[in-house]
């Protein structure tokens, strides 16, 4: 089976699971990034200083760590369908109740909770959508569901401003109201999830038995592997494991340093409503969104992937570096958008190298190793954020640090691609 009928179990898996999947992606995205948006009214509201806020931010990222590794074991346990169910069900909830919190204790208490029932959320859909991706389309069919992450920016950013403001049916606090009106959509989401969803290509009805053997053979996540225990943790051992985890750090720690921070740097600078700042916020991250797919099309087309990292990443640093020195207006909005769409458009590529690199008796354990690593970076990088910002009283000392993280990104892509030259010397680094 090639070209055409290859195409035709393509278009089949996008339409069934990787669009599907981009929903649970996208109001994940929103359920941890909304706190940014709250921010402009719940820190009066609660008396919360900017380190408290950072500290409430990022301590989200305590329980997503935490939770990686189990979560995936019940992934494996008890299937796709029954795992992602659970796990969105349980955030939602809790994203709900954030409506309700009275003081920073029950914010940090929720924010971890939310945090661990959604930390295999990305694992376990990386995991799961390469069982079904071929190396051929890897980055292209990652795209999507990561795509899911700009674009919850670019819906939830104005979506959150018009909800904080609005006189609603509930007359709650517009902070409130907006946690309990994008908490429940992920109620929803969770038990579609747990009807839908087929565990492996072998119980997708919608695909012919040719196809579903085509499959198994031919992606590298379906395979099983026949593999010891030793070699499921084959990732931990390889330097190139370690690397692939650095630069995830550092892309994390870009991105989550700026959907955190981003609302109350454009409001500072330009001193908007939560409704005129959710529009600007959105446009960073509609460029972003555009940004990744094209950049991982273009990966799949040449099949390099380092410098389809590295050189975004650079990009996108210096774009939110000179935003800040431009300040409000065309230049530095522009350049706010550059540097937005560029830190985000290099997740997809960079997942491609992991899942090329690593065989499949370590791929699951290796995604994970890989996740762990990049949940340090949100538990770490917005409170900093917040210290830097409260101590100097200025947003400069944090957009520094982003610069300045996403230039060592751009250098470990370097290193990984030399990594990978000596590892594999007949082979041209992809």
């Amino acid at each position: 089976m090639q070209g055409a009928d290859e195409a035709l179990i393509g278009r089949k898996i996008l339409l069934r699971l990787v669009v599907p999947s981009a929903l649970f992606v996208l109001m994940g995205a929103i359920d941890r990034t909304n706190v940014g948006f709250a921010a402009l009214q719940m820190n009066e509201a609660l008396g919360l200083s900017g380190t408290q806020y950072g500290f409430g931010a990022g301590v989200l990222f305590v329980g997503y760590l935490a939770a990686k590794y189990p979560s995936v074991l019940l992934y494996e346990a008890i299937g796709m369908r029954r795992w992602l169910g659970l796990i969105t069900v349980s955030w939602g909830v809790a994203a709900c109740l954030m409506g309700f919190i009275s003081n920073q204790w029950e914010l940090y208490g929720l924010r971890v909770f939310i945090g661990f029932a959604e930390g295999g959320l990305s694992s376990g859909l990386m995991i799961y959508l390469s069982n079904w991706a071929t190396e051929r389309y890897r980055a292209s069919i990652l795209a999507i569901p990561i795509m899911a992450i700009s674009i919850a920016q670019v819906i939830g950013a104005p979506v959150s401003g018009i909800l904080l403001e609005m006189d609603n049916p509930l007359n709650l606090e517009g902070w409130r109201f907006m946690f309990l009106a994008e908490g429940l959509p992920a109620v929803l989401l969770g038990i579609f999830a747990w009807f839908y969803y087929p565990d492996s290509p072998r119980e997708a009805g919608w695909l012919s038995s040719t196809e579903k053997a085509w499959l198994t053979d031919n992606v590298k996540g379906a395979q099983k592997p026949s593999a010891g225990n030793d070699l499921r943790w084959g990732a931990i051992k390889s330097p190139i494991g370690w690397t692939c985890a650095a630069i995830w750090f550092c892309i994390l720690a870009s991105n989550y340093g700026v959907m955190f921070w981003l609302p109350q740097i454009v409001q500072g600078m330009a001193g908007l409503s939560a409704e005129e700042t959710g529009l600007i916020v959105a446009l960073p991250w509609a460029g972003s969104a555009l940004g990744l797919y094209f950049n991982a099309w273009h990966s799949d087309r040449t099949q390099e992937r380092y410098f389809h990292v590295g050189i975004p990443a650079l990009i996108g640093g210096a774009g939110l570096i000179a935003a800040y020195f431009l300040g409000p207006g065309i230049p530095g909005l522009a350049a706010l958008v550059l540097g937005g769409a560029c830190t985000g458009c290099t997740v997809a590529a960079f997942w491609a190298i992991p899942t090329k690199l690593l065989p499949p008796a370590s791929l699951a354990m290796g995604i994970v190793m890989i996740n762990i690593v990049g949940s340090m970076a949100g538990a770490s990088i917005p409170p900093l954020m917040g210290y830097l910002s409260e101590s100097s009283g200025s947003f400069l000392p944090p957009t520094l640090l982003l610069c300045g993280i996403s230039t060592f990104c751009f250098v470990l892509c370097l290193f990984a691609r030399m990594q990978h030259s000596q590892l594999e010397p007949a082979q041209p680094a992809a």
